[in-house]
Order: C-alpha cells, then structure tokens, then sequence
C-alpha cells in the first residue's frame, strides 16, 4: 500500500512540532557518533582543558554539515526525517511535488537563520544568546499559526508545504 501527500490537508503546528522532537533525538544520536568519530580519530585531543577549554576549529562547522546533510537528504529522498514518519507528515514543493536540491537548501538555510543570534553569546552571555534563538524560532514557527496553509517562515522562503499523508 502506497502512502499518498493530501496537497489539501494542511499540517498543523502541533504535529510539526512534535516530529521536529523526535528529530532532536535523532540529531543528538547523529552528533554523539560523530563525536566519539572525532575523539578516536585524534586520540582523544579534540577537546582540551587547561587554562581554557579549547575545541579544535573544525568540529563544529563538521557537526553542522552532519547535521545538516540529515535534513537535506532526508528531505530530498522521500520528503520525511525520521521525526516526520510517525505523524505522516512529509515537506513538499508548493503542489505535492518533491523539493528541488535548491528549495531544500534554501529552506534548511532559513530554517537556521536564527542559530546566529548564538553570535551574542560573547557580548551578551550564551544565557541571553539561547534564548535568542529560542524566541527567533518560535516567531519562524509562529508564522504558520496565521498562514492559511501553516507555512513557517523557512517553507514561505523555499516555496514549500508541510502536508499530512493519506
């Protein structure tokens, strides 16, 4: 049996939500691997304490390409993270087509947006900077509350839809 996108039957926040939990445990899994991965590839030194902690300069932008690779090419092989699947729920191009490469990119890169805002952590302390970008994505997702089709902000920008499955 086939599932088939409703292109009519919008995704309310709540089940976006929802998936996008489950996809934190899935991210958080991805991240330790990827840790352990780069502890072992250099015994051990990727972090080191002394007067200061200092993490190795390419860690963190290879956890954000990690990261982000999930997204996209969960989002180009069947439009569903493994948060999505158990509320049938699936990211489409506006009309139930797939995304393009450039429409999934684009809507992974707005989806972040707010990430910058951890910019402020220095100045203003990471206490203030968290909730940032916490307050910066409850407005991307809170846009979908007054969207006839609940788009967040980041499926406005990449002309995409969040729909439930039949």
């Amino acid at each position: 049996m086939t599932q088939t996108i409703d292109i009519h039957a919008t995704c309310p926040l709540w089940r976006r939500l929802l998936a996008l939990l489950y996809d934190l445990v899935a991210v958080l899994a991805i991240v330790m691997v990827v840790g352990l991965l780069c502890q072992l590839a250099t015994h051990g030194e990727l972090i080191t304490a002394g007067k200061q902690v200092h993490i190795a300069w390419w860690y963190q932008p290879l956890q954000g390409l990690v990261v982000a690779a999930y997204f996209l090419a969960s989002w180009l092989r069947g439009g569903q993270t493994l948060g999505m699947r158990p509320w049938r729920i699936r990211v489409a191009a506006n009309g139930g087509a797939r995304l393009t490469a450039g429409q999934a990119l684009l809507r992974l890169v707005v989806a972040a947006l707010p990430l910058l805002l951890l910019l402020l952590a220095p100045v203003l302390g990471l206490r203030v900077a968290l909730w940032a970008v916490a307050i910066g994505w409850v407005v991307w997702f809170g846009v979908a509350l007054f969207d006839p089709r609940r788009r967040a902000v980041h499926d406005l920008a990449a002309g995409s839809d969040v729909r439930r499955m039949s």
